[in-house]
């Protein structure tokens, strides 16, 4: 199943390229799902742990940053791109850990980080990768530190709030961020076949993706699903390669291929005493 739910996040460019919606509107639509359960999840003791509901709030607005991103990158493409630089994430979080969460310093990320730099300067480097127009890259690299900044803020949040309420809740808080800043433009123009579209995506890559994910967590090491969510970039490139013809080359294969390799090993490191580093899911 977790090999399952990483599979769907690849294919998010098969709904949201057709639907033709920007990725500010992908976005807002994703959270509106998101929040349906909101409701049924609200419980008052929680709101009593103040630092908690603080990190809610801050998951709320970061998520919001990290899903407009990202889905503008998809948009953008090519999805190889925007998915592999979005996968920076688990890296920046096993580096940043030792200080953000004092957990003990990752040897494996400490190694990879100059790998992924040289990985990511081939896959830019090739015809359709990024130099000569490097949007994709930078809006997947934004979302990298949003995403990370989602990490952290739920890892606190957690401590009062159940992860179904955690992913509920705070998704009105980032549906209400993208309206105040983008207005209307956050608002998907008319309720036609692409807004249906791109709501199928959202309901399939997202949350049924998501529940497959956390539902095959109780079946195997924590390690290993990790590893495993690096499916989740593999199939994005298969996608826009076969799909979109999105081709990036031997130069552009050979760079992905660091960034992935690089990626299941930090993702796979043990660790004591502390939780692995989570990978990216399809919203964040």
């Amino acid at each position: 199943m977790v090999a399952l739910g990483a599979t769907l996040w690849g294919c998010w460019s098969l709904f949201l390229r057709p639907a033709g919606l920007s990725g500010i509107q992908c976005a807002f639509l994703s959270m509106a799902l998101m929040a349906l359960p909101a409701p049924f999840v609200l419980r008052p003791q929680a709101f009593r742990d103040r630092r908690a509901t603080l990190a809610l709030g801050i998951l709320g607005l970061s998520d919001a940053a990290n899903c407009a991103l990202f889905f503008a990158a998809v948009q953008r493409g090519p999805v190889a791109v925007a998915v592999l630089t979005h996968y920076l994430a688990p890296l920046l979080i096993a580096l940043a850990a030792p200080w953000v969460l004092r957990e003990r310093r990752s040897t494996r990320a400490l190694l990879a980080a100059p790998l992924t730099l040289a990985g990511l300067a081939l896959l830019l480097g090739t015809p359709r990768g990024g130099f000569s127009d490097p949007w994709t890259a930078l809006l997947g690299g934004g979302s990298a530190l949003f995403y990370m900044a989602n990490v952290l803020a739920s890892k606190e949040a957690s401590r009062a709030y159940s992860p179904l309420a955690v992913s509920a809740l705070h998704a009105p808080i980032a549906a209400l961020a993208l309206l105040l800043v983008f207005g209307r433009g956050a608002l998907p123009p008319t309720l036609d076949s692409h807004v249906l579209l791109a709501a199928a995506g959202c309901v399939l890559c997202g949350l049924f993706a998501n529940m497959l994910f956390l539902a095959g967590l109780r079946g195997i090491p924590t390690t290993a699903a990790g590893a495993l969510t690096y499916l989740e970039p593999l199939t994005a490139a298969l996608v826009g390669q076969l799909v979109f013809g999105e081709a990036l080359g031997p130069l552009g294969v050979l760079g992905g291929l660091a960034v992935l390799l690089t990626g299941v090993w930090v993702a796979s490191e043990p660790r004591a005493g502390a939780q692995p580093v989570p990978a990216p899911t399809s919203t964040g």
